[in-house]
């Protein structure tokens, strides 16, 4: 249990990342320095995020153009991608564009989305038939399509469980993302839903079988916390904790991580989905490619 990073922290750091440093400014005039670099790339980022926002406005209407047709049950996504593509397909659907689509949302927030956008709505139930569904992702791996879901949540009442659901119930699923989401050599956190009676032995056993190439933390409810998830844990609408199980080395093969927490213990779900079959609309500035788990082919400048 030499790497478990479940122990007392002095001081907390804003997120659950082992790559996070905290510091103060030694003097005067280095914090000047400081802040006209802080605000330089201040710019910069609030550039780049516009231009990561304009091409993904393209790639959720080019999912809902092109996959969506009328008569349809969809699933409705999590994240801005998704957020965007609510929005234009209620726009469609004013214009009569689409017939006769039933929205199943994946989240409180989409279906507040949905509910502005005028979408008719079910929820979500074990017997759900489901045409087709869109949503966001964290990161995607370069040729598998397997994808990291549920590493920004911080409500208790979103549900990694039920997108999940949703999105292995239907026939045709689309992850929107930007092109640095779609790599190979993945790293970073994987949520892992745990049960709460037990969540420290889970941990554990987490950390044991991932030893050397993943920390692990309990994700904390409000504020920051240290690894242990301070005093008021993220517990889910099931009751559930959450671990994030931080891989600081590229992940091998992210399919056969979610194979190996399937088989463990004390956990219930995980942020992991490798759904068959699926494509990724993948956006930059010069435009989409279009990826998909069949042919691994991909289409350039649409």
């Amino acid at each position: 249990m030499a790497a478990l990073a479940i122990k007392s922290s002095s001081m907390a750091c804003p997120t659950p990342s082992p790559m996070h440093y905290c510091w103060s400014p030694a003097n005067s005039s280095t914090n000047h320095s400081r802040r006209r670099l802080s605000s330089s790339t201040s710019l910069r980022i609030s550039a780049s995020s516009l231009a990561d926002a304009s091409a993904l406005l393209k790639a959720a209407h080019h999912t809902v153009d092109t996959y969506i047709k009328s008569g349809m049950v969809v699933g409705l996504g999590c994240g801005q991608a998704s957020a965007m593509a609510i929005e234009y397909l209620g726009r469609q659907l004013r214009t009569g564009a689409f017939r006769d689509i039933l929205g199943i949302p994946m989240s409180v927030a989409s279906a507040s989305e949905a509910a502005k956008a005028g979408i008719p709505l079910d929820y979500y139930q074990d017997n759900s038939q489901i045409d087709f569904a869109f949503d966001d992702a964290d990161v995607i791996e370069e040729g598998t399509l397997a994808a990291i879901i549920g590493r920004q949540s911080s409500q208790s009442d979103e549900s990694l469980i039920q997108e999940k659901s949703i999105l292995n119930s239907a026939d045709k699923l689309v992850f929107m993302v930007s092109k640095k989401q779609y790599r190979g050599g993945l790293d970073g956190s994987i949520p892992v839903l745990v049960q709460s009676l037990n969540w420290l032995e889970t941990a554990e056993e987490i950390d044991d079988l991932f030893l050397g190439d993943a920390e692990v933390w309990r994700r904390p409810a409000i504020g920051h916390a240290g690894p242990m998830g301070g005093d008021f844990p993220l517990i889910t609408r099931e009751g559930h904790n959450v671990l994030d199980v931080i891989f600081t080395s590229p992940i091998v093969s992210l399919v056969e991580v979610a194979k190996n927490l399937d088989k463990m213990d004390g956990v219930v779900g995980h942020g992991v989905i490798s759904k068959f079959p699926c494509t990724a609309v993948i956006a930059s500035e010069s435009g989409l490619s279009i990826v998909d788990n069949l042919s691994k082919n991909s289409v350039e400048g649409l």
